[in-house]
């Protein structure tokens, strides 16, 4: 793709999501986020492969059929209120279909089928892209209409997304589908501590934001699609692989590193407002994910590749280490300490 376009590209996906960010009115967040849609389009489909394409074409009628229904709930909402404005109250019945597109734009279940195929079809950076930058936008219009939503609505699309992110992933083995299927399951994580309180899920976004472009930019460095590329990376970069899995088991959410810190607070709220049963079905929805965490782990650190000419010793030669790799990974293994501190700001 012409270096030109791209940057032009990459520009509208920037200002889309500021549009959505800073916006109080219905139809401007609706602009912004048709411009996020119509600008990450041709960046899935520049291979200009059929499977790109099919990518594309998959994500633009989900996305167009979420924007569309965004745009119906919000319509009705000011035909019988006479108001646009994002921060105010509206209907019962608007709250629920704007929640529904909201997760259908984030991929949650039972909206998740395009996820993966998407990702799937897409190279390692746009998938990055698609699963952080994309979630940004219609994430912020759920805190935004925080007072609103229906508490019964999100913990019932929180639990499922987390129990089929974490069961549909298990018999995968490219790396981009089991992070799509990782992301499924933490948007899940997100909707459930949307339902207890307001900064939850701000905390509980940047936490999956950080440890996802931390394994991302992991993948990216060592170009693995597969689960026997990772076998095979050991040589290329020892070091970057044994770190990799700690990330990856931050992602998982394993009690000593990051990512157990928002599943831990969500827990806490969850029994404090007398949630049981959800409770311990969102802590068993975390053991298949851990389970597909483990056997990528296993491959990246436990798991000698064959021992050719060709691979013996590629860890002599220079690797392209991406700048971002060592603070992403910093933050996505070594932030639990700081929970007390964390905790105060979330109350």
């Amino acid at each position: 793709m012409n270096p030109m376009t791209l940057t032009l590209l990459i520009l509208s996906l920037i200002l889309g999501t500021i549009i959505t960010l800073s916006s109080s009115h219905w139809l401007l967040a609706w602009a912004g986020l048709e411009m996020n849609t119509l600008a990450i389009i041709p960046v899935i489909s520049k291979q200009h492969h059929p499977r790109a394409t099919e990518a594309a074409t998959k994500y633009f009628f989900t996305q167009a059929t979420a924007s569309a229904l965004i745009v119906f709930a919000t319509t009705t909402n000011a035909w019988k209120t006479g108001q646009w404005d994002i921060s105010q109250t509206f209907l019962p019945e608007t709250s629920i279909m704007i929640t529904l597109a909201i997760a259908m734009k984030l991929g949650l279940a039972p909206f998740h089928f395009w996820l993966p195929e998407v990702l799937q079809g897409s190279t390692l950076t746009t998938a990055m892209l698609i699963s952080t930058w994309q979630k940004l936008a219609p994430s912020t219009l759920l805190l935004m209409t925080f007072n609103n939503l229906n508490q019964a609505v999100l913990l019932t699309l929180g639990l499922t997304s987390a129990l089929i992110g974490g069961w549909m992933g298990l018999n995968q083995t490219q790396t981009r589908k089991i992070m799509a299927f990782s992301s499924i399951a933490h948007m899940g994580w997100m909707f459930t501590a949307m339902s207890l309180t307001p900064n939850l899920p701000l905390l509980v976004l940047m936490t999956y934001l950080v440890l996802t472009s931390a394994t991302f930019l992991a993948l990216m460095t060592t170009t693995s699609k597969t689960l026997n590329d990772l076998g095979t990376s050991w040589s290329l970069s020892p070091t970057l692989l044994t770190i990799t899995m700690l990330s990856l088991m931050s992602l998982g959410g394993l009690p000593p590193l990051t990512g157990f810190l928002p599943k831990w607070f969500i827990l806490k709220e969850l029994v404090s407002t007398n949630l049981i049963t959800i409770s311990t079905l969102m802590a068993l929805s975390t053991l298949p994910s851990l389970f597909f965490y483990l056997r990528m782990s296993h491959m990246t650190t436990l798991t000698l590749p064959p021992s050719t000419t060709n691979i013996k010793h590629e860890w002599r030669f220079k690797t392209n280490h991406n700048r971002l790799i060592t603070p992403t990974i910093i933050l996505a293994t070594t932030t639990l300490p700081i929970s007390p501190l964390i905790s105060n700001i979330c109350q």
